[in-house]
């Protein structure tokens, strides 16, 4: 039996790892057969992660973040996790062949996913223009123009601060009017930096190596027309990896999983959440990093609070 199992490939998962093995525990880490890595796998220059002045490649930081964990003594398994059984005190996790495995405690780490527009160059431009983290990428977008799509708080927030890097950020929304609050609606609009297109979509991204254009289309129309940009960001939303512990762990209201105040501990003894799939605000590596070390943290104590309450009856059983 497993002491620890984490699931989730990320910065949460593979800092949690860290940590986990660095105790002692020899934890299991299940990261998927597709997407290892998370998100960072889709990142080019990552320039905010501290300790990376010159910065990194996305995929480069995963690698360094997985040869720690490894050096530390973590298992690593290339396999999708496809069933949960964490209701006892021996948790199962079964995985896509059907082997399952046992441990004593369980992270879940399995991050989010921004939510595409599902057109054919959208992932092959990803990295090249295509970007879902203002945050990350906008930096490297100064004097450009740029398009973000979306009408909500994100997209504003995201719009307004693009405008400290680009030339001019045009918004794109399917509707004539924001669904963003009345405060983020009138900060994009008091900014000189941003236009607005109102009902439109984007059907198709142009661009060889990096993205030069965009194909509109009119939602009252029909008609279609083009825009030049240098970069696209999509913020129509993202949503939280739960579908493993639907009906299994409680959720909040916005779908990601429910800790106890600040730490990692969910619904379920022994089962201990971090990363995106638990933070609706702010989806940052560095953060996701940090909440995986408090979970290894908790589940740490939690197995030490075990062994504690499981040493006197060993005890007295060997004095009989």
């Amino acid at each position: 039996m497993q002491q620890i199992i984490i699931i989730g490939s990320g910065p949460a998962g593979f800092t949690a790892a860290i940590y986990a093995a660095r105790a002692g525990l020899e934890p299991l880490l299940f990261a998927s057969s597709v997407e290892p890595g998370g998100e960072l796998m889709n990142t080019t220059d990552v320039e905010n992660f501290p300790g990376f002045p010159e910065g990194i490649q996305g995929p480069e930081l995963m690698e360094k973040m997985q040869a720690q964990a490894e050096r530390f003594g973590t298992k690593v398994a290339y396999d999708d996790v496809t069933a949960l059984d964490l209701a006892g005190d021996v948790k199962r996790v079964t995985t896509a062949d059907g082997t399952v495995t046992e441990a004593r405690a369980v992270i879940f780490a399995t991050g989010s996913a921004y939510r595409k527009l599902g057109l054919p160059d959208e992932d092959r431009l990803a990295g090249h223009g295509v970007s879902w983290c203002a945050t990350c990428d906008g930096f490297f977008f100064k004097d450009k123009n740029i398009a973000v799509i979306g009408g909500g708080d994100s997209a504003m927030e995201e719009a307004t601060f693009l405008t400290r890097f680009a030339k001019k950020v045009t918004v794109i929304h399917r509707r004539e009017g924001l669904k963003a609050s009345k405060i983020m609606q009138q900060r994009a609009f008091d900014n000189e930096k941003i236009e607005f297109v109102w009902n439109s979509t984007v059907s198709g991204i142009s661009g060889d190596d990096s993205v030069t254009g965009l194909t509109l289309t009119d939602t009252v129309t029909g008609e279609t027309s083009t825009l030049d940009i240098d970069g696209l960001f999509i913020a129509i939303g993202n949503d939280p990896r739960t579908q493993l512990i639907h009906g299994v762990l409680d959720l909040n209201s916005d779908g990601t999983v429910w800790v106890d105040g600040r730490t990692s501990k969910t619904s379920l003894p022994g089962v201990f959440a971090a990363g995106d799939v638990i933070d609706p605000s702010y989806r940052q590596a560095i953060t996701a990093a940090g909440s995986g070390t408090a979970a290894a943290l908790d589940a740490e104590h939690y197995l030490a609070a075990l062994d504690d309450v499981a040493a006197p009856e060993t005890v007295g059983a060997a004095a009989e």
